[in-house]
């Protein structure tokens, strides 16, 4: 086993690795990004694929091996390969919390499993991304399993944890062979189970309902709420959206209790639509139960938005989003330990 000398964090701020940006890199980071549903997500992927385009630049300038690129597998990462070696970045805007948020999926799925997680810090007003530092699969697994707990999908690594050296790196790439550094492998029945899974998701096709096609669970408004409630929702009388709502049945100890999903949509362009979704109380209800969790999920099942209801909410509304006609998401409505997903197609 090659080992290499352990630097103080502090070398983290004298020797950083700078690499700048090309405008093209600017361009393609915005078009990945409009693929992928919500702002705030959007803004991640950006981010994620500058981090990318500057990190192959870098690797490209000190090896000449062919490194094939490999973006938005998941939306919380970018990965890429060097020969064998298969490195997952972690992109930051700031590294002021001192720790390194790295998704489980990048750990545990053996499709994005790396040998190498690579932290990049984006600056993109000076248009460059530095390198703070790496870390290998193996200490990565043997330090979660001593002191890491998992937080909403994410590991939080302390960065003195991280080696600061990027020379380090491409020494390991040189002289270091990649079975040394075992990753998870998948079995062919573990395969074919998540294609299983997938295919059997059954999807709300949201653009059918321009053209006036409808399951028949989802249903008009006024045959689930009050029409005398005070909704205080300005989409109720407008014309240009189109709004069905499902009634989803949360199964208590106490009993059912009801609550309606509601979907409203309209056509922003041919390809786009504009998707508002929001959870209301049936019948004569007045409020939502306190705590109730409305949740916007990725088709990777990422958290995107998330509300909580709180004592007397007339009802609970994500943030509004615009997405391309094909794109997939889920909703998500959960109450302690009950769970209840739809899943749809835009």
């Amino acid at each position: 086993m090659i080992n290499i000398p352990t630097h103080t964090t502090n070398l983290r701020l004298y020797l950083p690795e700078v690499i700048w940006l090309e405008q093209t890199y600017f361009d393609w980071a915005r078009d990945i990004s409009q693929e992928v549903i919500g702002e705030l997500h959007q803004w991640q992927t950006y981010l994620n694929a500058l981090a990318l385009l500057g990190f192959e630049q870098w690797l490209r300038e000190h090896n000449p091996e062919i490194v094939n690129r490999d973006i938005n597998i998941i939306e919380a990462a970018a990965n890429l390969k060097l020969g064998e070696f298969k490195f997952c970045l972690i992109t930051t805007e700031h590294l002021l919390d001192e720790v390194a948020n790295i998704p489980q999926d990048a750990i545990d799925r053996p499709e994005l499993a790396a040998h190498f997680y690579v932290l990049i810090e984006v600056l993109e007003e000076q248009e460059e991304v530095v390198i703070r530092g790496f870390l290998r699969y193996d200490e990565l697994i043997d330090y979660r399993g001593r002191n890491l707990e998992l937080n909403n999908g994410y590991y939080q690594v302390p960065l003195s944890k991280f080696d600061p050296e990027p020379n380090h790196l491409l020494f390991y790439c040189r002289f270091l062979e990649p079975t040394i550094i075992s990753l998870p492998v998948a079995t062919s029945e573990s395969a074919a189970g998540n294609l299983l899974k997938y295919i059997n998701v059954t999807r709300t096709k949201l653009s059918q309902w321009l053209q006036g096609i409808f399951g028949e669970n989802w249903q008009v408004i006024d045959s689930l709420i009050d029409p005398n409630a005070n909704l205080a929702w300005s989409v109720r009388n407008s014309k240009e959206f189109i709004k069905r709502g499902k009634i989803i049945n949360l199964e208590m100890q106490i009993g059912s209790r009801n609550v309606v999903l509601l979907l409203n949509i309209k056509a922003e362009t041919e390809q786009k639509l504009g998707v508002l979704i929001q959870l209301h109380p049936t019948g004569k209800e007045n409020f939502l139960l306190p705590n109730l969790k409305l949740i916007l999920l990725s088709k990777a099942g990422e958290i995107l938005c998330e509300v909580i209801s709180r004592g007397q909410d007339s009802y609970i509304q994500l943030n509004p989003f615009k997405g391309e006609r094909g794109k997939c998401f889920s909703v998500e409505v959960s109450l302690e330990d009950i769970r209840i997903r739809e899943n749809f197609e835009l």
